[in-house]
């Protein structure tokens, strides 16, 4: 299992919904700087998050919504992190469970190098995949 460890000033764990995102970010002290449940919308996710913008890392469960976040995160030249779902085992066995608490594992384990990362299939691979 591969574990992202780069420091960043600022690390923002996201609980990501079709319609809504519920959105932590940590400081280096591990202080939450903002918690925050917003619209799913790119143009309203970068503007809450631009007065951290100068070195924020994203991360997100691996759910079935993670791509344009994704996508606006390399558009943008922030770092994304995609979270293995089945080896986050700090939300699954957790005994309180919502969006607020979620966002706030997230940004933890990304803050403390504890983040498990899949294998993501580059698009020209999954493109390739697809004519097959």
């Amino acid at each position: 299992m591969r574990f992202y460890t780069k420091q960043h000033k600022f690390s923002c764990g996201i609980d990501l919904h079709a319609r809504t995102m519920y959105l932590c970010i940590l400081n280096r002290e591990g202080k939450i700087v903002l918690h925050r449940d917003i619209k799913t919308d790119p143009d309203i996710f970068l503007k809450t998050i631009a007065p951290f913008h100068e070195d924020i890392v994203v991360a997100v469960e691996c759910i079935f919504v993670w791509y344009w976040i994704a996508d606006l995160c390399s558009i943008e030249n922030i770092p994304f992190v995609l979270g293995h779902a089945l080896y986050m085992k700090a939300i699954h066995g957790g005994k309180a469970k919502n969006d607020k608490v979620d966002a706030y594992k997230i940004a933890t384990l990304l803050r403390g190098g504890m983040m498990p990362m899949p294998h993501v299939c580059p698009s020209e691979r999954e493109v390739s995949l697809i004519t097959l």
